[in-house]
């Protein structure tokens, strides 16, 4: 299939094609559908996921625009963020992350461990900041500073999500469809987390500008799903732009699942943390409990509901974060002793 962002400036960053596997046992565990995983936890980069993607196309334009620093914004456990940190240490570029303690966890594995240990360990400089701060003034006014000082800032969005960032996206989009085609699966439907709303868009406006009619499926794991949807999908249309594409896609045309987030963002949920011991068992893949596991969480709760048929071909988007899995290590010490029920 022809590329469809080959006008943009690109870094490649990331192992790619990444894997397209079926999930037998698991698929038979829940008794259907025919489930597959798009392993974009293996994008390399820092331990992998899916932030290599749109780091491709964002470092493409810092580079274009002469950019000496890096600066992005998280929660203090970001996935995001240490790819960042990675792709910077990747091109000799400086870094700095701007992390939000978002979530009251006051465990020394949340609070140095995880994601913020690699922060630190690829050369980042982190400013860590309280609950509640706005971060994208934040990171408007820490450009603004560094321009101050003769430097030539790149401020990279919360999540990589932008126009330009979910163009890494748009490509996943062209070479899943080509890896299904080859492999002889109805690409028919896709279920991924819905965190900054990048990823969703991205693969959303892929498969539209291909032309392909295929239900992306995001679970909601960041907030109200009102608002979450009208910002996933107002990321769909200006990637379509950026795209130079039209195609018609209303808002009543997104697919985003709600009542998997439980508590909130960053908080992990039952459900959640037995998809993530189910998954490792049945399949040998780990998942995490801020984005992999609650959507995987509702993938076997939709599936154990009747959403999809025995039939029916599912792929799982794995967009990464095992890092997080050590952050929160008391509570998966008590998932990993408990025993995997073999019948839904």
């Amino acid at each position: 299939m022809k590329a469809l962002t080959a006008h943009m400036p690109r870094v490649r960053l990331g192992h790619a094609p990444t894997p397209l596997e079926p999930m037998r046992r698991l698929g038979e565990w829940l008794g259907g559908p025919r489930l597959y995983v798009k392993r974009d936890d293996c994008t390399g980069l820092a331990t992998g996921g899916n932030k290599a993607r749109k780091l491709e196309f964002l470092l493409g334009d810092a580079l274009a625009q002469g950019a000496t620093v890096l600066v992005t914004v998280g929660a203090l456990q970001s996935n995001h963020v240490r790819q960042t940190a990675a792709a910077a240490a990747r091109l000799g570029l400086a870094c700095v992350a701007l992390l939000e303690d978002k979530v009251d966890i006051a465990s020394a594995a949340y609070q140095h461990g995880g994601n913020v240990m690699l922060d630190a360990l690829l050369g980042a400089r982190v400013l860590r900041y309280p609950r509640g701060t706005d971060m994208a003034a934040q990171l408007a006014a820490f450009c603004d500073e560094l321009r101050g000082q003769g430097q030539r800032p790149y401020a990279v969005p919360m999540g990589g999500s932008s126009a330009i960032g979910n163009l890494g996206y748009v490509e996943c989009a062209r070479e899943l469809a080509q890896q299904a085609r080859d492999m002889g699966v109805p690409l028919t439907h896709i279920v991924l987390a819905t965190g900054s709303g990048g990823t969703h868009a991205g693969l959303q406006a892929g498969m539209l500008a291909l032309g392909l009619p295929v239900q992306v499926m995001g679970i909601n794991i960041m907030g109200e799903v009102g608002a979450q949807a009208a910002m996933v999908w107002r990321q769909v249309q200006a990637t379509l732009a950026q795209l130079d594409v039209v195609r018609p896609f209303d808002a009543a045309d997104l697919r985003l699942m709600d009542g998997y987030v439980g508590d909130g963002y960053g908080l992990s949920t039952a459900a959640g943390m037995a998809a993530i011991r189910s998954v490792a068992r049945l399949e040998a893949v780990l998942l995490d409990p801020v984005y992999t596991g609650k959507a995987m969480g509702g993938l076997i709760d939709l599936a154990r509901r009747g959403h999809w048929s025995a039939e029916d071909h599912v792929v799982f988007l794995h967009t990464g974060g095992q890092a997080g899995l050590f952050a929160y290590a008391d509570q998966m010490a008590a998932v990993a002793s408990e025993g995997l029920q073999m019948k839904p």
